[in-house]
C-alpha cells in the first residue's frame, strides 16, 4: 500500500455508517460565547466550546486585549472584564481565516477608546469589509483598510480600528447577514442612543438570543425583521452565567449527508443546535427526500438542542432559493453533496455571499464537483448539479482542492465515501472548524486513513 501523507486523509468507497455521535460544539456560537463572556461581570464558565482553529482565533484575540481565557478541550474559563474592561492589544490581533472573529470584534473595538489593527490570513485578507465599515464609521468610528486596484471603494483586511464615543443609527442592511448585524449590536451596547438594525431576511439569531440571556437591552421583532438596542438606562453590565454551546448543525450536515448516501447506513447525532434560523439544512434535505428524524429535547441559552437521525434515502433534485438558501447558506457545500447523488436536477440561487466565504464557494464547488464527474452549472449566484443517480454515472475519486476553505475539505471527504477511487483531502483545512471529522467518521465505520 502506498504512504500517504499523515496531513492528508484517505478516504475510500464506505460500506454503511451505523451508531451515535457527536459534533464539536457550534462555531458560531463558540465564538459569541467567549466574546460575550469576555464582556461580563466576572467569571464565566464555558462547556461544549469548539476548538477548532477559528474559535481559537477569537480566544487569543480577546486574551491579546485583556481578558484571562483558560482553554481546556471543549471547555473555558473567561473572566470577564465587562463593556469597559478591554485594553489595548500591544500588536496587531490575528484573526486567522475567520470572518467571524474579525467583523464581530470590529465592532466591539468601534467603541473602545484606543486603536487597534485586525489582520488575517490569505484568505481573510481577500474579503470585502466595505459594508461593515459603512455603518460604523456613521456611528462615529474611524475603520481604515487596505484598497484594490480597480476597487475605490472598497476595503479590505488589515483593518485599523480607531474607536470612540457612538451614537445610535437606523441601519438597513443590504444583506442578511448575521456576522454584520451582530457587530452592530455590539456597537449599539456602547452608544448613546438606540439603534435599530433592519434586515432584508432573517438570519441567525445566536447574538439575539445570548445576549439577551446575559441580560443586555437587545429587542427583537421578527416580523419587521429589526433588532433594537437600546443602552438607555442600562448599567452596561452582562450577567455572569455559565453558558453551553450545542453542537454544531453545520459540522453535522455533513455527517448527516455521509449517512444518506450510503446504502443501509442509520446514523443519529447527539446534542446538536437546532435553531430554526439556521435549520434550513433539514428542510432542503427533507424537500430531497431525506430520512431524517428530528427531536429537540432541552434547550441552551435559548438555544432549542436535540438529536438528528439520518437514514439512507433515494434523494432527488429541488430548488434552494429565497430564505431556505439563506437559512442554509454555510450548509451549501454538504446539499452539493447530496445533489451530486440525487436524481434530477438540483437548483441553489441567492446564493451570492458565497462568493465571499473561506474560498470563491460557489467556484470551488463546482470545480470538486466536476472533479468528480458530477454534471454541474455555475451562475453568479448558485449552481445547477445533475445528479449521476438519474444519469446512470459513477463519481471518480482524486486530490480535493479545497482553497483554503474548510467546508469544501468536508464536501470532498464525504463525496469520496461514494466515489469509485480514493480520495485525497488535506486534514489541515478542516481541523478550522471539525478537527474531529475524521475521527467520527471512523467511529461510525467510514473508511478515513
Amino acid at each position: 500500500m502506498k504512504s500517504i501523507d499523515p496531513a492528508t486523509l484517505c478516504v475510500r468507497r464506505s460500506g454503511p455508517l451505523r451508531g451515535h455521535c457527536r459534533v464539536p460544539g457550534d462555531k458560531s456560537i463558540s465564538h459569541r460565547a467567549l466574546l460575550f463572556g469576555a464582556l461580563c461581570d466576572g467569571p464565566v464558565p464555558i462547556d461544549g466550546l469548539g476548538s477548532g482553529g477559528d474559535n481559537v482565533s477569537t480566544a487569543r484575540a480577546l486574551m491579546a486585549l485583556g481578558v484571562p481565557i483558560d482553554l481546556d478541550g471543549d471547555r473555558a474559563r473567561v473572566v470577564g472584564v465587562g463593556l469597559r474592561g478591554l485594553t489595548p492589544a500591544l500588536e496587531q490581533l490575528d484573526c486567522g481565516n475567520s470572518g467571524t472573529t474579525i467583523r464581530l470584534l470590529t465592532g466591539l473595538l468601534s467603541g473602545q477608546p484606543f486603536t487597534t489593527t485586525l489582520r488575517g490570513d490569505a484568505s481573510l485578507t481577500k474579503r470585502p469589509m466595505r459594508r461593515l465599515a459603512m455603518p460604523l464609521r456613521q456611528m462615529g468610528a474611524s475603520i481604515d483598510g487596505r484598497g484594490e486596484p480597480g476597487k475605490p471603494n472598497e476595503i479590505y483586511p488589515p483593518l485599523v480600528v480607531k474607536g470612540g464615543a457612538l451614537h445610535g443609527i437606523r441601519a438597513a442592511l443590504p444583506v442578511a447577514s448575521a456576522q454584520l448585524k451582530s457587530a452592530l449590536v455590539l456597537a449599539g451596547l456602547q452608544a448613546d442612543g438606540p439603534t435599530e438594525i433592519v434586515e432584508p431576511g432573517l438570519s441567525r439569531d445566536h447574538t439575539e438570543r445570548m445576549l439577551r440571556y446575559l441580560g443586555a437591552p437587545v429587542v427583537v421583532d421578527p416580523g419587521a425583521r429589526t433588532v433594537r438596542v437600546d443602552p438607555t438606562g442600562w448599567n452596561g453590565n452582562l450577567r455572569a452565567s455559565p453558558l453551553v454551546v450545542p453542537g454544531d448543525l453545520s459540522s453535522a450536515a455533513f455527517v448527516m449527508v455521509a449517512a444518506l448516501m450510503i446504502p443501509g447506513s442509520d446514523v443519529t447525532i447527539d446534542g446538536v443546535g437546532l435553531n430554526p434560523t439556521r435549520a434550513g439544512v433539514i428542510d432542503a434535505l427533507k424537500a430531497m427526500g431525506a430520512d431524517l428524524t428530528v427531536e429537540i429535547t432541552g434547550q441552551a441559552m435559548g438555544e432549542p438542542v436535540g438529536t438528528v437521525r439520518a437514514r439512507a434515502s433515494r434523494l432527488r433534485g429541488t430548488r434552494i432559493d429565497g430564505e431556505l438558501a439563506l437559512r442554509s447558506i454555510d450548509e451549501v457545500p454538504a446539499l452539493a453533496m447530496a445533489a451530486a447523488i440525487a436524481e434530477g436536477e438540483t437548483v441553489f440561487s441567492d446564493l451570492q455571499e458565497l462568493r465571499i466565504k473561506e474560498s470563491d464557494r460557489i467556484a470551488s464547488l463546482a470545480r470538486e464537483l466536476g472533479r468528480a464527474g458530477v454534471g454541474v452549472t455555475e451562475q453568479p449566484g448558485g449552481l445547477t448539479i445533475t445528479g449521476v443517480a438519474g444519469e446512470g454515472g459513477r463519481l471518480a475519486g482524486g486530490v480535493v482542492q479545497p482553497m483554503h476553505d474548510h467546508r469544501v475539505a468536508m464536501s470532498g471527504a464525504i463525496l469520496g465515501l461514494v466515489a469509485d477511487a480514493e480520495t485525497l483531502v488535506p486534514a489541515a483545512e478542516i481541523a478550522t472548524s471539525f478537527p474531529t471529522f475524521s475521527d467520527v467518521l471512523r467511529s461510525l465505520g467510514a473508511s478515513v486513513a
